[in-house]
């Protein structure tokens, strides 16, 4: 009998290689991709997975290495040929016209005409449903994009690779904004797809995730292989280990009982824009971690704008440690000690053209100057002793915040912050597209402040880190609090029943 030989790979990368200005990107990486199979692509920040993805889709075509499409060598160099191969790559940030319907964006490009040159509206519409309904989006072909969820955008990317005829689709952490349910639905179009014979390559630095829908996964560090792991082999220490080159315990939980002190935040009977006919009132005390978990949409990031004055409540009060704040100014907010880390860091929370260190320094320049002039001494001592505090990885805070990996650059808001030694932190997504290592250190941080005396209220979609840190969790369901869970009681289960509405304490 002959031996039995392993199915040829749709998709396989060979000793890739790519260099960017001052960073090795890549070096020397191999991977391959088969038809019928879900290979996750994990590693930290910086680790090389996005390049990969982008070499092999044609955005940034490698300057060492081959690439096989079905055995035989390609040079991909842009992405109309990965797409006429059979290649759809589906980015973080999703790429489509909000302006235009969710057909006019699955045949963007690849129009149906009629006579060669006018627009055929009516077959438009009738395949983009056909491909709607096989990804199980329930939307008129009619609607205008920017009235969609993250989660049906996610699908509607989904069906313009299908209308492409893709047989290899590229997920770059497609679950990021995701709620539970949404990211649910999203794991059965995924193993839909793998059953109709396509390749799915699925990016995330969620292991509970990669556990769940990938067959395989390969592991990068430092732009180069770690490990290549089978369904029988995957274990999130053994990813961890892989991704960080050390043991960390990514299932180790904050301890109950965690001494806390008098109360430092309190929201009274706060009403939003987003929601005003619901008030909401809390709590958080020194020392304390309070988890805020919900759907999105459910009015969470409304909140903690209008605790940190950003946008002002239409009724309600908030206190920190007993005196009330004017209501709609960040000033006032800022100079009582209050911090507010958002969710969109890029847009909210950093300066990307900007090094560093003036990032870090900017809120507190004022105590900086002298005769009206900063002390730039004064701004790169107070920025090196914020990087040797949070662990920033750079080559020196000079560099343009723009070139940090996601978690460095998350570091770098809460830096600027903490030089002004706030006594409350309202944190929106603090580990949103940050990796595995990141996301421990930036834990450490979390449980460090609330260790010398701050308060913190930490909003996250992520459950894993719900339940890791918070003492205690309130749960939000359009607009009120639905209800709160104290450690003892703390699960997913409850969490989820309360986010949906279907259970009340």
């Amino acid at each position: 009998m002959p031996p039995i030989t392993a199915p040829e790979p749709i998709l396989e990368a060979i000793n890739l290689s790519k260099r960017f200005p001052g960073v090795q990107a890549l070096a020397g990486v191999s991977a391959r991709f088969h038809a019928g199979e879900v290979v996750a692509v994990m590693g930290e920040n910086g680790a090389g997975k996005s390049t990969l993805m982008k070499a092999l889709a044609g955005v940034h075509p490698p300057d060492a290495g081959e690439i096989r499409w079905e055995g035989k060598p390609v040079r991909i160099s842009r992405v109309a040929q990965a797409e006429t191969l059979g290649i759809a790559f589906i980015h973080q940030e999703l790429n489509l016209c909000e302006n235009l319907t969710v057909a006019e964006n699955v045949f963007l490009g690849r129009e149906p005409c009629r006579a060669g040159w006018w627009l055929d509206r009516q077959t438009m519409r009738k395949r983009a449903a056909e491909l709607l309904a096989r990804v199980g989006l329930k939307v008129s072909p009619e609607a205008v994009v920017e009235s969609l969820s993250i989660g049906q955008r996610q699908m509607v990317e989904i069906a313009r690779a299908l209308a492409r005829e893709a047989r290899l689709v590229i997920m770059d952490e497609p679950t990021s904004s995701l709620t539970a349910s949404e990211t649910a639905r999203l794991f059965e179009v995924v193993r839909d797809l793998k059953s109709r014979g396509l390749g799915v390559v699925f990016i995330s630095h969620r292991l509970a995730e990669v556990m769940s829908v990938a067959d395989r996964v390969v592991v990068l560090k430092d732009g180069r292989n770690s490990g290549d792991l089978t369904k029988s082999e995957m274990s999130p220490a053994r990813m961890v280990q892989l991704m960080v080159g050390r043991d960390l315990d990514p299932s180790r939980r904050r301890p109950e009982g965690v001494p806390t002190g008098a109360v430092r935040l309190e929201a009274e009977a706060l009403r939003t824009r987003a929601w005003p006919e619901e008030t909401v009132s809390f709590s958080v005390r020194a020392g304390e971690i309070v988890g805020m978990a919900g759907l999105v949409g459910a009015g969470r990031t409304e909140l903690a704008r209008v605790v940190a004055g950003v946008d002002r409540a239409l009724s309600g009060t908030v206190r920190v440690d007993g005196v009330a704040l004017p209501p709609g100014r960040v000033a006032a907010a800022v100079q009582a000690g209050l911090a507010l880390a958002p969710e969109d860091r890029k847009e909210q929370g950093i300066f990307l053209e900007m090094p560093i260190r003036e990032n870090i320094a900017l809120p507190g320049l004022g105590g900086m100057q002298r005769l009206g002039f900063v002390r730039s001494g004064d701004v790169t001592a107070l920025a090196e002793r914020m990087r040797g505090l949070l662990g920033i990885r750079t080559s020196g805070v000079g560099k343009m915040a723009g070139l940090l990996s996601g978690g460095n650059q998350q570091k770098v808001v809460l830096a600027k912050w903490l030089a002004l030694d706030p006594r409350v932190f309202v944190l929106d997504e603090p580990t949103r597209g940050v990796d595995v290592g990141a996301k421990a250190e930036i834990y450490r941080v979390i449980e460090d402040l609330a260790a010398a005396g701050a308060a913190v209220l930490m909003i996250s979609s992520d459950l894993e880190e719900i339940l890791r840190l918070s003492d205690r969790v309130l749960v939000m369901h359009e607009g009120r609090l639905a209800g709160e869970v104290g450690r003892a009681e703390l699960s997913e289960e409850t969490v989820m029943q309360l986010a949906t509405g279907t259970l009340h304490v």
